[in-house]
């Protein structure tokens, strides 16, 4: 599991990305409980994720409606399978709106350059 917090912040909002090989959708789910085991991430407003399975993609926007397809269309193009990525938000107070889903990106973005 490689997790970077602090990558960004947007009005407030701040972000951090994880990610980790994973091989079925237990183990995506497995992953995600792991990752809020730390208090920190379990207080997070939404930890959002996709992954791509040999069964299929599967995704889960915590509440960041159309995230999780953002990730899952970033891993697409990378052609990442098997390996989750978990964007996490702390909410700032001000709605971002479409910029939302640029942050996002960026989170994907920041863990696809910098991961292990």
């Amino acid at each position: 599991m490689e997790v970077f917090v602090g990558i960004l912040s947007d009005r407030g909002s701040k972000y951090a990305v994880s990610g980790g090989p994973v091989a079925s959708r237990e183990d995506a789910l497995a992953f995600v409980s792991e990752l809020c085991r730390n208090r920190k991430f379990a207080k997070a407003t939404h930890n959002s994720w996709g992954v791509l399975l040999d069964s299929g993609p599967l995704k889960n926007d915590d509440g960041e409606s159309g995230a999780g397809m953002v990730i899952l269309r970033m891993l697409e193009r990378e052609g990442l399978q098997r390996h989750i990525v978990v964007v996490t938000r702390w909410y700032g107070g001000v709605k971002l709106g479409g910029d939302r889903f640029r942050r996002v990106q960026d989170a994907v973005r920041y863990y696809l350059e910098h991961r292990g």
